[in-house]
């Protein structure tokens, strides 16, 4: 039985934004933004959006083929949430830039009129040094102290802010409305790898650098389509420990994570580990009242034909966790092994059907009005 053809036969309470008191923290925001804000959590309450890495840009032997995703091959229906990245926002040349910025600027308007999501990480090319996103000893400084106020590269930070609010200006659909984005900065900054990562940058110039973005991009950018989300990677096991590094709450939307270790990566599984997690912070979320989502998950290569519905369906079920989405990450287009989502032929194809037909789960074609006040459940 498709599940999805009767989930309008399931209970679902549609709460007005009045009822969540939800702490956005831009009191200008949108009116598609704060509406979206609003919806996440009512989706939060019941079921959770699916999300793909990069879903429309490629995939699994394919690149820039209008309207194809690897999940729409396989389910029929793209993704509900759709990642993106401004990571050829800098350190490019400037005719890189522009094109990156045009590729970018069709998919979320194209993702928006269709009625589903974008969500955008940040893999940000280090802007005091080479070396790119990654921390590569002898050669990435640790840029951080050096792009918050009153730091040697703080005006070349605002201009490359500057870059990322034109673009969030620029997302206009047909009707003239901006597309709302989630976006998530300095993402797994709890890990070694990034040049924003702990071992690089102290908990005080983490917060002020991330303070400064949030308060720059919307109180002198003027940017109100953004919903600001923060993620460190699973190495913490207590709420304090995820709070570690919070900038506070009126510097952040969303509460996520990105797990990849507990589910499965290098063939180790702790599911027991990894709901801990989810459960820390989808509890913090609701006594804050801000979202929550499962910001990146996945297993390479998926070997394991059961995984949607045995590992990642089976955990958010799990704790009465309240999560708008999770996402996995990318389907690389040459890789034969790097990619996170089935395409036709994958061995996991048939399980991520019964992923996508149960009712707990929900793709942009289950979604309507998501930017109204109308928004409902096909």
């Amino acid at each position: 039985m498709n599940y999805k053809i009767i989930k309008n036969a399931l209970l679902f309470v549609c709460l007005t934004a009045g009822h969540f008191l939800l702490a956005q923290i831009d009191k200008k925001a949108t009116k598609e933004t704060k509406n979206l804000y609003q919806n996440l959590k009512t989706i939060s309450k019941n079921h959770i959006l699916f999300g793909h890495q990069h879903a429309l840009e490629y995939g699994h032997g394919w690149s820039n083929e209008e309207n194809r995703s690897d999940v729409k091959s396989v389910s029929g229906s793209h993704p509900a949430v759709v990642g993106i990245d401004f990571s050829d926002f800098s350190g490019k040349s400037e005719e890189q830039i522009r094109k990156a910025k045009e590729t970018l600027r069709r998919n979320v308007i194209d993702t928006y009129e269709r009625g589903g999501i974008t969500t955008v990480s940040w893999h940000f090319n280090n802007p005091a040094s080479e070396g790119g996103f990654y921390w590569k000893d002898g050669i990435s400084a640790a840029s951080m102290s050096l792009i918050k106020p009153g730091g040697s590269h703080h005006e070349k930070y605002k201009e490359i802010l500057k870059t990322i609010a034109d673009f969030a200006h620029s997302v206009k659909a047909k009707n003239g409305t901006l597309s709302p984005m989630i976006f998530r900065p300095f993402h797994e900054f709890d890990g070694d790898w990034f040049w924003w990562g702990k071992a690089q940058t102290s908990r005080e110039d983490f917060i002020a650098v991330w303070q400064f973005t949030v308060s720059y991009l919307k109180d002198s950018l003027g940017v109100h389509n953004f919903i600001y989300a923060f993620s460190p990677d699973n190495r913490f096991n207590s709420e304090s420990e995820y709070l570690e590094r919070y900038p506070g709450d009126d510097f952040v939307d969303m509460l996520g994570m990105d797990d990849y270790g507990d589910f499965g990566r290098d063939g180790k599984y702790d599911l027991e580990a990894g709901l801990k997690k989810l459960k820390i912070f989808s509890d913090l979320a609701i006594k804050k009242k801000k979202l929550a989502a499962f910001t990146e998950t996945g297993l390479e290569s998926i070997p394991n034909e059961n995984w949607w519905t045995e590992v990642l369906l089976k955990t958010l079920k799990s704790g009465n966790l309240q999560l708008a989405y999770v996402l996995v990450w990318r389907n690389d287009t040459t890789s034969p092994t790097h990619y996170y989502a089935p395409f036709p032929g994958q061995v996991s194809e048939k399980d991520f059907i019964k992923f996508y037909d149960d009712a707990f789960t929900l793709f942009e074609k289950d979604v309507k009005n998501v930017y109204s006040k109308k928004f409902h459940l096909n």
